[in-house]
């Protein structure tokens, strides 16, 4: 089979790749010339752990092509992925479906012979017909189907995702072109993995859906996180009490300064904006959006608290990225608490393993270090932002050494109250009332 991949950015190459694994001739497009100049040179330019040598295997087993030539990559495909960006709107955070829509005219004049052209960015309900009937004005004599096929890719674990997800659902109108996709996914089907088919308006929606679910999941457990406490709980027991239940789960019920990244920040509040619009409100998720991102303040503020006078005090932040295993800024928390911290005087050094280029052009006044011990250097208080392996084995001696004051506050909580009182640090984590108290912080 042939496909054509519009888009190079995080789904679309990786989605891109993935395919070509099994067996898939693939074609990637993109405009930007420096990024398809970057990637026929074996450039990578995200970063996800096991793609550089996922894309270098199939470029060179020929099954991987990367090109600005839409004429080339469409003309005789057997299905068309459209995975651009759809970015929240200024002013209103509706979705952006601009670059949606401008692929789906100008793949239209391209097509030849039957093609499945698929949505495969995140996009509203209703999104899927708008596509067709673009391509069906630009082309009307055009042989082709619609289909919606949502990506659930975690950054830093998308390659698995892919090869080992869930489900993967498909919202088509016919068989025929049903038929297509269950062909592309064969390898998946092999395996056991069950592949849904929906309509468009159900495939759309279920993407916004899932998201906002964990969103929900993320700022509950927050707010538990704070009520504990309050109380004198430990909100890493509550998490497991309840994630032990079959109904609940495990996963996602980790506190922390706030969700962020590509995905939940711009879908829930699109979910919210379509909600909206046909007077059906989800409540909920609205409530969820407020909070999250008065989350991200309170952490600031928690910081505050903790180190005291603020104006003079160096702060070692231990992370930048929105999550580890990424080099993606997107709605981090750090774009929030690092401004904050400089804007009340303080001094802040930062190192993240993966995101300090992409953070030095986001974030003003802050002095990016080579490594965690480096940033620790005459520090009053380190902040633990992101959650990287790196960051989890310290070396306690060397680490209070470096430091002007041994205080360290984990909003990720990945270190043990115990352990770090045992080396002498005042330590502070997120919803861990009673060891808090227990350990003299």
């Amino acid at each position: 089979m042939r496909i054509a991949m519009i888009g190079t950015g995080y789904v679309g190459l990786v989605s891109g790749a993935c395919f070509s694994e099994f067996g898939v001739d693939v074609t990637c497009v993109d405009k930007d010339s420096d990024k398809i100049g970057r990637l026929n040179a074996g450039e990578i330019p995200i970063y996800e752990p096991g793609l550089d040598l996922l894309v270098a295997r199939n470029v060179e087993a020929g099954r991987l092509h990367f090109t600005e030539d839409l004429d080339r990559a469409v003309n005789g495909a057997d299905a068309v992925f459209i995975a651009v960006g759809t970015p929240s709107r200024r002013g209103d955070g509706h979705a952006d479906l601009s670059y949606v829509f401008a692929a789906a005219e100008e793949v239209a004049g391209y097509l030849d012979g039957y093609t499945v052209v698929v949505t495969k960015s995140t996009v509203p309900v209703g999104t899927g017909r708008q596509v067709e009937a673009i391509v069906r004005k630009t082309a009307p004599e055009a042989d082709f189907d619609v289909a919606s096929n949502p990506e659930f890719l975690r950054e830093g674990s998308a390659i698995e995702d892919f090869m080992r997800p869930d489900r993967v659902v498909v919202g088509c109108d016919n068989e025929r072109a049903g038929s297509v996709m269950n062909e592309l996914y064969r390898p998946l089907s092999l395996n056991r993995t069950p592949v849904m088919h929906t309509t468009l308006e159900t495939s759309e929606l279920i993407k916004y859906a899932t998201n906002s679910f964990l969103a929900t999941k993320i700022t509950f457990i927050n707010q538990i996180a704070d009520l504990c406490e309050k109380t004198g709980a430990n909100v890493q027991d509550v998490a497991r009490g309840i994630g032990l239940d079959g109904r609940i789960g495990p996963k996602f019920l980790h506190p922390g300064p706030g969700y962020g990244g590509s995905c939940f920040p711009k879908d829930t509040l699109a979910l919210v904006r379509t909600a909206q619009e046909v007077d059906s409100p989800v409540t909920i998720v609205e409530s969820v959006v407020a909070a999250n991102e008065k989350r991200k303040h309170d952490m600031a503020e928690r910081v505050a608290q903790y180190v005291g006078e603020l104006e003079g005090a160096t702060v070692a932040v231990l992370g930048l990225t929105f999550k580890p295993n990424t080099d993606d800024m997107r709605d981090s928390p750090s774009l929030v608490i690092v401004p904050e911290l400089i804007k009340r005087g303080a001094i802040v050094r930062a190192y993240d393993p993966e995101g300090m280029e992409e953070a030095a052009k986001l974030i003003e006044g802050m002095t990016l270090c080579g490594d965690t011990y480096e940033t620790l250097e005459g520090a009053d208080a380190v902040v633990v932002v992101t959650e990287w392996n790196e960051f989890r084995a310290l070396d306690w001696e060397r680490a209070k050494s470096a430091m002007k004051r041994p205080l360290i506050i984990d909003l990720r909580n990945i270190y043990s109250p115990g352990e770090t009182a045992a080396a002498g640090f005042e330590y502070h984590g997120v919803g861990l009332g009673h060891l808090e108290r227990a350990s003299g912080g």
